[in-house]
């Protein structure tokens, strides 16, 4: 784990006071074993906003995903809190995750590690530290073959870390960064949507893509980025009891535009809720997301909508407003062969890969050619 005094979380350099258990079981808060969401056999998962140093055992973690089909993960660098011990142990993490989930399964040969990149970004809580010097370090990370973003970028005036007028400018400053680039953007907006919104309109938002990051509002105030060609992800807030605005607001977001997020080691999805999260973790905030557009998850319970009249448009047939996959063997009707189970887990599996391709997609590498 990192120890510089920069770090915005103790997770990172306060004592872990929570047992390690080197195994791929997931763990309540009071450290009870808990049953991972039931998917169909070929599915994948991305986590697209991990914080792998904040975590004191990254390659435990990054074990963990590659055993849960957390096959792709993003974790962020901050100019301003050494971006070095990411860039310089991430392969030796990965190494030591192959090694690790081999042992878990059992296996007799390797088990493949997730593919991880990178975003580099300063936070709002950091813009106060922003100078020519920092965004050469920014500019620097970046050139990371593993990199892909700008981000987390934007603007916080929760905690008001640094005065509102220099986390402006230095958000505008970034995404400046990302038009010459040619690079997308992740973005921290936080009790500041309005101005983010505002300065995104002013700058344009990059080509190379948007995204905001965990989105736990509701779609009143997401409709206006996604009029953008914004991507949003939805992380851990989704599953929360009390969250009915934030389903709602994937059930009218197009299913091209979503992808899913942790934000590691903050917000564990429930039913994890008070763990140190991780982006093994994930998989929760999928089938919640899966549930809410009308995808069953097998053995799982996450809270719904108090309002009966909301329902899930997923398979809804005849509906101009219906949600739908164009997936291999998969119809409105079926195919000759497939029970009723068979076509759910056919669509089920389309639903998942797609979002796990959207977040492929949107990290793929822009700058190349």
């Amino acid at each position: 784990m990192r120890t510089t005094k920069a770090a915005a979380t103790d997770v990172a350099n306060g004592e872990n006071d929570h047992p390690i258990y080197y195994d791929a079981l997931f763990r309540d808060v009071k450290n009870h074993v808990i049953d991972p969401p039931t998917f169909p056999a070929g599915v994948r998962f991305a986590d697209t906003h991990t914080h792998l140093d904040m975590l004191h055992h990254p390659e435990l973690v990054l074990a963990r995903c590659a055993v849960h089909q957390v096959d792709y993960v993003v974790t962020v660098i901050d100019p301003t809190e050494e971006p070095e011990y990411t860039t310089g142990n991430l392969d030796g993490w990965l190494q030591e995750a192959a090694r690790l989930a081999a042992d878990f399964l059992g296996a007799a040969k390797p088990v493949t590690a997730p593919v991880v990149n990178i975003l580099v970004g300063c936070h709002p809580h950091n813009a106060s530290k922003y100078d020519a010097k920092l965004e050469r370090v920014l500019l620097e990370t970046l050139e990371d073959r593993r990199a892909r973003a700008i981000g987390e970028i934007g603007l916080d005036y929760h905690y008001d870390y640094s005065p509102h007028d220099v986390q402006k400018q230095v958000y505008r400053r970034q995404l400046e960064l990302a038009h010459e680039h040619n690079l997308p953007v992740s973005l921290h907006l936080r009790e500041a949507h309005d101005d983010g919104l505002r300065i995104l309109k002013e700058v344009g938002p990059p080509p190379a893509g948007t995204l905001l990051h965990c989105f736990n509002l509701d779609y009143a105030t997401l409709e206006p980025f996604l009029e953008l060609g914004c991507y949003v992800a939805f992380g851990g807030p989704l599953t929360f009891k009390k969250s009915d605005e934030v389903r709602d607001a994937a059930r009218q977001t197009p299913l091209d535009r979503i992808v899913t997020e942790t934000d590691a080691p903050f917000m564990a999805p429930h039913p994890v809720r008070g763990v140190t999260c991780g982006p093994e973790h994930v998989i929760y905030t999928a089938a919640c997301l899966g549930e809410a557009l009308g995808i069953p998850a097998a053995g799982n319970s996450f809270p719904t909508s108090d309002n009966p009249s909301v329902t899930n448009t997923f398979f809804a047939s005849g509906d101009a407003g219906a949600k739908t996959i164009e997936g291999e063997n998969a119809s409105a009707e079926g195919g000759p062969g497939l029970d009723a189970g068979a076509e759910v887990d056919t669509r089920a599996a389309a639903f998942y890969n797609s979002i796990f391709q959207n977040a492929l997609d949107f990290f793929e590498d822009k700058r190349a050619g």
